[in-house]
């Protein structure tokens, strides 16, 4: 009766766990203000960024200010996200594409800062520009020290906190003038061309606009673990590909505990009877 008991523990400890860990998310999101991060995002348009040396993916350092005289792109990722930060980098990278068609080639640059460290380093960061098919050459990954990161992410606006199951974030791209300015902020996992197009070509123009007041459209959504929060709505709306992957795993897990345990009780059965 000891085994038998031990056994039924085993699936009755895993859903424990897994409610604690579900527990420990929601502990984490609580952390993560969203009116706040919109304000801290938008708080620094207008404002110039400071300058700070980093490492490009082939391992040379380059200072932020090297990239002044033309307008810039400016996200922040992680080489540790498996979802959100690829797919956002790869939407990124057709409209950076399309942007290229139709302004030119050369006339912006890009450049994604890994802001997890030490882990991101050049080498990461180079494995993940491969990985999402990224070749632009007017594209670097760079890798800055750990002392830097807190104080550049305040200089974009840019909100992030570490929790149990990875890193909480905003989503945003920022623009950045050939002075060193951020222009404007962009919102959400993926974007279209003249999202992109319009303050790339307002720049170059010479005809800048200001930023528009009030929340930011159906894209500017905030990522909250496997959830992405809405602020025109006050919602959220589940990224169910990170869902699926999870409930595919523990549903293959109970099952496996399932059978085993379910296997020794027939075997158990069937001594019992051979006993008898």
């Amino acid at each position: 009766m000891h085994r038998h008991h031990a056994g039924v523990a085993i699936p009755l400890t895993l859903l424990a766990a897994l409610s604690l860990a579900g527990s420990a998310v929601a502990a984490d999101l609580s952390r993560f203000d969203q009116a706040e991060t919109l304000r801290t995002s938008r708080a620094v348009v207008g404002h110039r960024i400071g300058d700070y040396t980093l490492i490009d993916q082939d391992g040379h350092p380059v200072r932020l200010s090297d990239y002044r005289g033309k307008p810039l792109l400016v996200s922040f990722i992680y080489t540790g996200c498996f979802q959100v930060c690829p797919a956002t980098t790869r939407a990124l990278a057709s409209a950076v594409a399309a942007a290229q068609r139709t302004l030119g080639t050369g006339r912006f640059k890009i450049i994604s800062i890994g802001y997890n460290q030490p882990a991101d380093t050049p080498q990461a960061l180079k494995s993940f520009a491969a990985q999402n098919g990224i070749h632009q050459r007017d594209w670097e990954f760079l890798s800055p020290r750990g002392a830097d990161v807190n104080r550049l992410a305040r200089d974009f606006g840019f909100s992030f906190i570490a929790t149990t199951a990875g890193f909480v974030h905003i989503l945003q791209l920022s623009v950045v003038d050939a002075r060193g300015r951020i222009y404007r902020q962009i919102y959400g996992e993926s974007y279209a061309a003249d999202v992109l197009i319009t303050p790339l070509k307002q720049l170059l123009d010479g005809t800048p606009v200001a930023a528009p007041a009030g929340p930011p459209g159906i894209v500017g959504r905030l990522l909250l673990f496997c959830s992405v929060y809405d602020p025109a709505t006050g919602e959220y709306r589940v990224s169910y590909g990170l869902v699926f992957e999870v409930a595919g795993g523990v549903t293959f897990i109970l099952f496996m505990l399932w059978f085993a345990v379910n296997e020794w009780l027939t075997v158990r059965a069937v001594r019992r009877r051979l006993s008898a």
